[in-house]
C-alpha cells in the first residue's frame, strides 16, 4: 500500500491550517457548510455529468487506486521471467502451464499461457499491446476525470463568492453585519482553490503516474514473454530486462541475488 498520496494532501490541510492560525486567523472559520456543499458537492456533480453512468464504478476504483496503490515491483516480475525462461530451455515450453496457473498478475499469466498455447510471437505482440492500450484509455480516463474536477472546484468557489456577495448587497442597511458576510462569502473560494489544488490535482497526477509505471511493467512482460517465446537464455533475458529498472534498482537486485545464493550455499 503507497500512503504517499493521502498522507501528502493531509499535511497540505494542516499546512493551511497553521498558516491561518499564525497569520492571526481561526481555522474555525473555514467550517461552512453551504460553501462546502456548493463546491464539492458541485464539483462532484458537474464531473459526473461529464461521463456515462456505467463508468463510474470505475472514477471510485481509480479514487481507490490513487490512495490505497501497491507498488509495481518490476524486480519480482523480471525475476518470475528469468525462472519461466529457465524452466522453459530445461523442460520445455508446455513445463510452464502449471506454473503459469500461481502468478497472481493476470496480465502476466495470460502472456505464459499464450506461449504455452503455442501462437505466434507477433500475434504474441499484437494481444498483449492491445491489452496495454485498454488499461491505458482507463487510467487516462481516470486522471482526466480528477483533472476535470481541479477545473470546476474554483468555478464553483466563485459562484459561491457572487452568491454570498449578492446577500450582502441585500444587506446594506446592517452595516455590523457586512464584515463577517463578506467573510463567509469568500470562503467558497477558498474552498474551491483548496480542493482543486490540495486534493484534486495531486489525484490526477498520481494517477498518471500509476499509469505510466504500469505501461513500464507491462512492456517489461511483452518483451519477457517474446524472448521465453523465441527461446532466449535466461542471462540475455535478465540482462535485457533489467534495462526496465533504474541503476539504483538494478544494484538493490544484483545485492538481493547475491544475497540468496550466499544463503543457498551455506544451507548447502
Amino acid at each position: 500500500m503507497d500512503v504517499a498520496t493521502p498522507v501528502g494532501i493531509v499535511a497540505a490541510l494542516i499546512a493551511v491550517m497553521v498558516a491561518m492560525v499564525l497569520d492571526g486567523g481561526n481555522p474555525a472559520a473555514l467550517i461552512a457548510p453551504s460553501a462546502i456543499l456548493l463546491v464539492i458537492g458541485g464539483t462532484v456533480a458537474v464531473s459526473l455529468a461529464g461521463i456515462r453512468f456505467k463508468e463510474i464504478g470505475r472514477i471510485t476504483g481509480a479514487l481507490k487506486s490513487a490512495i490505497m496503490a501497491k507498488s509495481v515491483t518490476a524486480e519480482e516480475t523480471v525475476e518470475t521471467l528469468v525462472k519461466f525462461a529457465e524452466m522453459a530451455r530445461r523442460e520445455g515450453v508446455l513445463a510452464l502451464e502449471t506454473a503459469a496457473k500461481d502468478l497472481t498478475d493476470p496480465f502476466l499469466r495470460g502472456g505464459i499461457q499464450l506461449i504455452i498455447d503455442g501462437v505466434d510471437g507477433e500475434k504474441i505482440r499484437e494481444i498483449l499491446e492491445a491489452d496495454i492500450d485498454a488499461m491505458r484509455s482507463r487510467h487516462k480516463a481516470g486522471a482526466k476525470f480528477f483533472k476535470d474536477m481541479a477545473g470546476y472546484a474554483p468555478t464553483l468557489g466563485i459562484l459561491g463568492t457572487v452568491m454570498g456577495l449578492i446577500h450582502v448587497l441585500a444587506n446594506l442597511s446592517s452595516p455590523n453585519t457586512l464584515g463577517p458576510a463578506i467573510s463567509a462569502a469568500f470562503t467558497a473560494t477558498l474552498w474551491g482553490v483548496m480542493t482543486a489544488n490540495v486534493i484534486w490535482l495531486p489525484i490526477s497526477n498520481k494517477l498518471a503516474h500509476l499509469a505510466e509505471q504500469e505501461h513500464m511493467a507491462k512492456l517489461l512482460i511483452v518483451d519477457g514473454a517474446l524472448a521465453i517465446q523465441s527461446g532466449s537464455s535466461p542471462r540475455l533475458l535478465e540482462q535485457q530486462l533489467m534495462t526496465y529498472l533504474a541503476p539504483a534498482d538494478r544494484a538493490s537486485g544484483e545485492s538481493q541475488k547475491q544475497a540468496k545464493t550466499q544463503g543457498k550455499g551455506k544451507a548447502a
